[in-house]
């Protein structure tokens, strides 16, 4: 059966995929639970439809994000989390973690694919992160103070 999916499905495939899947795979969990439509000529044109805004939109929000990266560029931006007495973090801080910090402190919005962190941060302290955009990047101060 032909399917369109209408979310990332692990080992299927990614949202807006059209995929031969087998018909009791597909009408027994795929379509019932959302994550995906049968592929008729008028769903594929509503998907590519939504998949073409949903791709302007973004290409809409990276140029915005570029025209204000400078304002990102050596600000610090400050975090307090619950540590223990040697300084380190009961909780790593996550990309997800430090984007609404970024929004409430510079009223940027920023994708955390944008965001160069190869691992959590655990320890208190001044971290130094980086924001790639189009192969332009900026680079911002991450204070994290112990509660």
């Amino acid at each position: 059966m032909k399917i369109i999916l209408t979310k990332d499905v692990a080992d299927v495939g990614r949202r807006y995929e059209t995929k031969n899947i087998a018909d009791g795979y597909a009408i027994n969990f795929l379509i019932p639970k959302g994550l995906a439509i049968a592929a008729t000529p008028e769903a594929v044109k509503k998907i590519d439809a939504i998949h073409a805004r949903e791709e302007g939109d973004k290409r809409v929000a990276e140029e915005l994000l570029l025209k204000n990266l400078a304002g990102l560029d050596g600000v610090t931006i400050t975090m307090t989390e619950k540590a223990n007495p040697k300084g380190s973090l009961f909780a790593g801080i996550h990309k997800a973690e430090i984007i609404p910090e970024i929004l409430k402190q510079t009223r940027l919005q920023i994708s955390p694919e944008f965001i160069v962190l190869e691992k959590p941060i655990k320890e208190v302290g001044d971290h130094v992160i980086e924001v790639k955009v189009k192969g332009k990047s900026v680079k911002f101060t991450l204070v994290v103070k112990a509660k």
